[in-house]
């Protein structure tokens, strides 16, 4: 009896023993699921989260606008074969989502998407974020080979005290805001020009005050006529010895005093001095004068001129042209528009 008592202990005990050991382990895979699927829901948490601030921005308006067949390269900030959106503006305005501005430096100036179903294939709906070394000098895929579609679309972002290019004059430098994601063909083209270090053949050549239909800040007056004058003043940036290819429409919003336009396909272009809601929607608007540099545009407004008659329009144009250089700025201007 005493034999078989003690080989019963024994049994009771080896599983009890086995029966602890599997209530530790089942409690280590726990706690390492939990862990793993908490660092899950973080990173799907974060996903959501630009997602929402991307379809976010969207609904607020304003402009989302690419370069279709571009690729631009650049530190990933946000890798594309983890978010991925249905549209090139939900792409773009999740890059804007982390550029308000808020928190010091854009964390993203470069957007790019992979909309073209055929040749995108899986990676189709990518988004990619990145970070460019120099904004002004964006990288881009070089070497496509002729006839060969490339799937990407691709936009920078300009935050603030970024983005910001000079005209400079002999009477003064203007300092221009650039709006890519309104008017990226327009961009490209003025980081070109900038490219080239010169402008030989850049310069104004019209110049028309406010007259007695604006006031100082650009406000028609009530009962006045508009124009002429016409509150501008106008030029061309096309560097001689450099071919020019016509620009398409891009975004064209009611001009305000400050704005920078072209006058059809470029590279003719003109700063308005006051708000022209008259012209309604005709001008592709690329960039803004800084407020504090308006009084530049003002002085070269106030230059001799000679009266003209194009196409049937009273005008004055400058008796001497102003030449004017495009300018990299190194220094950020803080308030910029």
């Amino acid at each position: 009896m005493g034999r078989r008592n003690n080989g019963l202990n024994s049994v009771l005990a080896h599983r009890l023993i086995l029966l602890f050991v599997c209530l530790a382990s089942g409690g280590l895979v726990y706690a390492l699921l939990s862990a793993v699927l908490a660092n899950a829901r973080s990173r799907v948490s974060d996903f959501g989260r630009l997602v929402e601030e991307g379809m976010a921005a969207q609904n607020e308006g304003g402009c989302c606008r690419g370069i279709e067949n571009l690729e631009l390269w650049g530190a990933a900030v946000k890798w594309g074969s983890e978010f991925k959106f249905n549209n090139s503006e939900g792409c773009c305005n999740a890059c804007k989502s982390m550029c308000s501005g808020k928190d010091g430096p854009c964390l993203c100036d470069t957007w790019v998407f992979c909309g073209d179903r055929k040749a995108c294939g899986s990676k189709f709906g990518e988004c990619w974020l990145k970070k460019q070394k120099d904004s002004l000098a964006p990288e881009r895929q070089e070497g496509v080979p002729p006839g060969e579609v490339v799937g990407w679309t691709s936009g920078l972002i300009f935050g603030k005290g970024e983005g910001i290019i000079g005209l400079e004059t002999e009477h003064g430098t203007l300092h221009i805001k650039l709006l890519p994601d309104c008017a990226p063909h327009s961009i490209a083209y003025i980081l070109e020009l900038l490219s080239l270090n010169h402008c030989a053949g850049c310069q104004f050549y019209r110049a028309e005050s406010r007259g007695q239909s604006w006031d100082s800040e650009g406000n028609h007056i009530q009962n006045a006529g508009f124009g002429p004058p016409y509150a501008l003043i106008q030029g061309t940036l096309e560097a001689q010895g450099t071919a020019f290819n016509k620009l398409p429409m891009e975004d064209c919003p009611i001009l305000r005093r400050g704005s920078v336009a072209w006058i059809a396909s470029g590279p003719e272009f003109f700063i308005s001095l006051a708000d022209h809601s008259e012209w309604k929607h005709e001008y592709t608007v690329f960039g803004s004068v800084l407020p504090e540099d308006m009084h530049i545009a003002e002085k070269i407004s106030a230059l001799p001129t000679i009266a003209d008659v194009w196409n049937n329009v009273n005008v004055t144009v400058l008796e001497k042209p102003v030449p004017l250089l495009v300018r990299r700025i190194q220094k950020s201007h803080v308030d910029e528009i």
